[in-house]
């Protein structure tokens, strides 16, 4: 039976967008809100990084190489595109996480016992981002990778707060809309175009195929 993998996105569309989450940290285990503490892949982040990669080659069909790779300054990010045999082009602060302010390292239980039914997507945070300005950054991101799409694909290597806030914007939706796109740790989402108009052509891709 055939899968999603064995359609190569690239042979059936213009070049896209691929967003890949950083795998696994102890934190994204745990819960916590991780912008910029430094945490580290585990061992099955690792793992799942090395998998995304066999993913995304398989996802891209073609042995050309892309016309832009970002990743977020923070290890976890550089570190998946390392093992997921990606060669970045530039480190940029444009695709680091949420900062999270006075949140950081805090479970949304935790947070919830100062402020009920608080979210990052409906709440403030404070001395930290607003929704507002992540998406701010999230759009002027992607000035730049429209621009570099006209000659080829891009691969994006972040986190998964913001690389949601990026899913919204490049389909014109808000910074908080982004709570309806999951993306699990070393996930693959892949943003195109259908004759013009952006979509979702694949979204939170595991880092493993089908029925492993």
């Amino acid at each position: 039976m055939a899968s999603a993998y064995d359609d190569p996105v690239g042979t059936n569309h213009p070049p896209v967008v691929y967003v890949l989450r950083h795998g696994q940290t102890r934190w994204s285990v745990t819960g916590q809100h991780t912008g910029r503490t430094d945490v580290a892949l585990t061992s099955g982040g690792e793992q799942q990084a090395r998998r995304a990669g066999l993913i995304l080659s398989r996802l891209r069909g073609t042995d050309v190489p892309p016309a832009l790779v970002l990743a977020s300054p923070r290890q976890r990010a550089q570190r998946t595109a390392e093992l997921a045999g990606l060669a970045v082009d530039e480190v940029t602060e444009e695709l680091a996480e949420w900062d999270y302010g006075d949140y950081e390292g805090l479970t949304t239980q935790e947070i919830r016992e100062q402020v009920p039914l608080w979210t990052v997507w409906s709440h403030p945070i404070p001395n930290g981002e607003s929704a507002e300005q992540v998406g701010k950054r999230a759009t002027q991101l992607l000035d730049r990778v429209t621009s570099a799409l006209a000659t080829g694909d891009v691969i994006l290597v972040g986190h998964g707060h913001f690389s949601r806030v990026l899913i919204a914007a490049w389909l014109g939706m808000s910074a908080p809309e982004g709570v309806r796109f999951g993306l699990d740790p070393a996930g693959i989402t892949v943003l195109g175009t259908e004759r013009g108009e952006r979509q979702v052509v694949r979204s939170n891709i595991p880092p493993w195929p089908s029925g492993e």
